[in-house]
């Protein structure tokens, strides 16, 4: 499977961004999707991740409230819903992929390439 990350963007605090992963080469409903981020300098934030039949594993206290997952398998793509923005949430996003039958967790073996989210205060 491939991923492909997209809709980030600039907003300001406050606002709200929807991004997108779809996967190609394979069937979605294989895997679980696992979100993560990287801002300058820092280490990698896990996000969450959504399970095969959509239930979502928060890995970070600080979205918990404010983003959300969902996934058309239809569609071959997860959604990472982004409420009420922070400054301190700007960074790259990343989605990757781990084979359902493993469950969440927060080892994957395929990742996408990012897409940028910059919050402006």
């Amino acid at each position: 499977v491939q991923l492909q990350a997209s809709g980030g963007g600039l907003v300001q605090a406050g606002g709200s961004l929807r991004l997108s992963c779809v996967a190609s080469g394979s069937t979605l409903d294989y895997y679980a999707i696992g979100w993560f981020r990287q801002a300058p300098g820092k280490e990698r934030d896990d996000v969450l991740c959504i399970g095969r039949r959509g239930g979502s594993t928060y890995y970070s206290d600080s979205v918990k409230g404010r983003f959300t997952s969902s996934r058309d398998n239809a569609k071959n793509t997860v959604y990472l819903q982004m409420n009420n923005l922070k400054p301190e949430d700007t960074a790259v996003y990343y989605c990757a992929a781990r084979p359902a039958g493993w469950g969440c967790g927060l080892q994957y073996d395929t990742w996408g390439q990012g897409t940028q989210v910059t919050v402006s205060s």
